[in-house]
């Protein structure tokens, strides 16, 4: 299924504690967050909007890929496909992507063994 659309975020668990976690409770925002996702083939143009960042991202699927964070730090990192499911390793925590019935669903889980997970939830706008 092809991830390209504009989503709005539905739902969210573990937010404030995710934050937390990776040490970015300054970022929070508590507005309107969209996600506007491009895809062709592997190739993907993937924008995160909220209140107070914006910051677009482009990167191929099986290719390692410059990337940023929502707080302006670069890295690099390979970017996965597997059963339908894209898989990028921040800097802080690793994340998951996927579509189910037609919604975004975003999993970003810390390392280690007090990890902790946030899961949003986007819906197709």
């Amino acid at each position: 299924m092809s991830f390209t659309g504009i989503y709005e975020l539905e739902s969210q668990e573990n937010y404030v504690e995710f934050l937390e976690a990776i040490d970015l409770l300054k970022a929070k925002t508590d507005g309107k967050v969209i996600t506007e996702i491009q895809q062709d083939g592997n190739n993907f143009t993937w924008t995160q909007k909220s209140t107070n960042h914006t910051w677009p991202n482009t990167f191929t699927v099986g290719q390692e890929c410059e990337m940023t964070t929502m707080t302006g730090v670069k890295f690099k990192a390979p970017v996965i496909m597997e059963n339908g499911q894209l898989k990028i390793q921040f800097p802080m925590y690793h994340l998951t992507a996927e579509m189910v019935d037609d919604k975004l669903v975003l999993i970003c889980a810390t390392p280690g063994e007090n990890a902790v997970t946030l899961k949003r939830v986007f819906r197709r706008l």
